[in-house]
């Protein structure tokens, strides 16, 4: 079990050191994702809770401390 969680996590950060730059896109997409669905009201908790805002500015600050380690 421990050999196969290292050796995903091996893959995982060979996969982001070529990318870097992907996580925090992907936050910008899920902000700017945000941003549109609250022309959307009626649909419910989600525009409500701003989901997507909060999930992507902690994957964009996720991955830029990622990047930054790599």
């Amino acid at each position: 079990m421990k050999k196969q969680i290292s050796e995903f996590i091996d893959t995982l950060s060979e996969f982001f050191a070529y990318r870097k730059g992907l996580l925090p896109m992907i936050g910008v997409v899920l902000i700017i994702l945000n941003l549109l669905l609250q022309f959307f009201p009626g649909l419910g908790w989600i525009t409500s809770s701003n989901l997507f805002l909060h999930f992507g500015v902690i994957l964009a600050v996720f991955g830029f401390m990622l990047a930054w380690a790599l």
